[in-house]
């Protein structure tokens, strides 16, 4: 099978163009033939090798895809040669830990694309628990750009978040892939929703997706837009997946008792907080991984319904995942990237 293939940490033009042998499944597994893989930061941070640099090489990248059954193994009674399926993005490698809730609480969990090769090749083997039926009706490079975002999503604003109908939410990185689906994950629960962007010129794709107010980062003070929208009460709680110092600010977003939800690191590893209006106000700070299967399936009905939808910057063909990753890094993606391994 043809792959984009990680062979040493760098930069995009590490990623190489090969082949690889066609993996076969095992009892209680499903050959997946991947139609379109989704790019997410976490593969840009794993390529230069800035998370970690204990994968195995040569590696594949890749935790989102959008496939059809191509074979089963022994015991698979759920699909069958044919079916349109999605992988859950990340699963616990041990069957005995599978009902652990969260599943990313569980010892074995990892990503799919770090401890296992993921979706950036042709095929890919899925054990049949975390492999969910594509009923969606999109096509399959819309449907790439979901599973990892909506498994998040879902957890950080539903779950921990606990946003609810009439909740005041801040999300950051509104144009970004888990950024425009937090915003539609928080209208659909019937929220409203104020969003920052990089740029003024991805607000009218931000607004479009449901935010009353756009706020770009580097054109002003967030909190005193954000305190002025709100009327001076605050959110109740805010979706940040970029940390740094716009997590230290953004708790100044917080009514008291608000949530802010932290679901990455894309501005900084490192935040300092003031202890005395932290505690006084009784805010909290909680983290947020991954998802379960359940949350997934909630996320895709609400794509089902119409009131979430894939946001798609551009495709690239496997054989330009330098050139995909150059694009990537450089954060102006509109939407979410994907791969379609099977264009030439």
């Amino acid at each position: 099978m043809k792959a984009a293939i990680l062979r040493e940490y760098g930069d995009p033009q590490v990623l190489d163009y090969g082949d690889l042998p066609t993996p076969e499944p095992k009892q209680g597994e499903v050959l997946v033939r991947v139609l379109a893989a989704g790019l997410n930061r976490l593969d840009h941070y794993l390529r230069e090798g800035s998370v970690t640099r204990d994968l195995k090489l040569p590696h594949v990248l890749g935790s989102d895809a959008a496939g059809v059954v191509e074979a089963v193994g022994s015991g698979v009674a759920k699909f069958g040669p044919g079916d349109r399926v999605i992988p859950m993005p990340g699963y616990p490698l041990n069957p005995q830990e599978a009902d652990f809730h969260p599943i990313s609480a569980a010892p074995s969990y990892v990503i799919r694309g770090i401890a296992e090769w993921g979706s950036y090749a042709q095929y890919m083997v899925v054990p049949e628990r975390w492999l969910l039926h594509d009923d969606t009706g999109l096509t399959p490079e819309e449907v790439a750009t979901l599973p990892m975002a909506v498994v998040t999503g879902v957890r950080a604003v539903k779950v921990v978040g606990e946003v609810k109908a009439g909740d005041l939410v801040l999300v950051h990185a509104g144009a970004s892939g888990t950024g425009s689906t937090n915003i539609q994950i928080a209208r659909a629960l019937g929220a409203r929703v104020a969003a920052t962007v990089r740029t003024p010129e991805k607000a009218d794709l931000v607004r479009e997706l449901g935010a009353e107010v756009v706020i770009a980062l580097n054109d002003g003070d967030f909190v005193e837009a954000v305190r002025d929208w709100s009327e001076g009460r605050g959110v109740s709680t805010v979706i940040d997946n970029l940390g740094g110092k716009i997590l230290t600010r953004s708790l100044d977003c917080l009514a008291p008792l608000g949530r802010l939800v932290s679901m990455g690191f894309v501005a900084g590893l490192e935040a300092t907080i003031q202890i005395r209006p932290f505690f006084f106000a009784q805010k909290q700070i909680r983290g947020t991984l991954m998802g379960d299967v359940e949350d997934l399936e909630w996320g895709l009905e609400q794509v089902r319904q119409g009131k979430i939808r894939p946001i798609l910057d551009r495709t690239f063909r496997l054989s330009d995942a330098a050139a995909a990753h150059t694009h990537l890094a450089a954060g102006t993606a509109g939407g979410s990237i994907v791969f379609l391994p099977w264009e030439a």
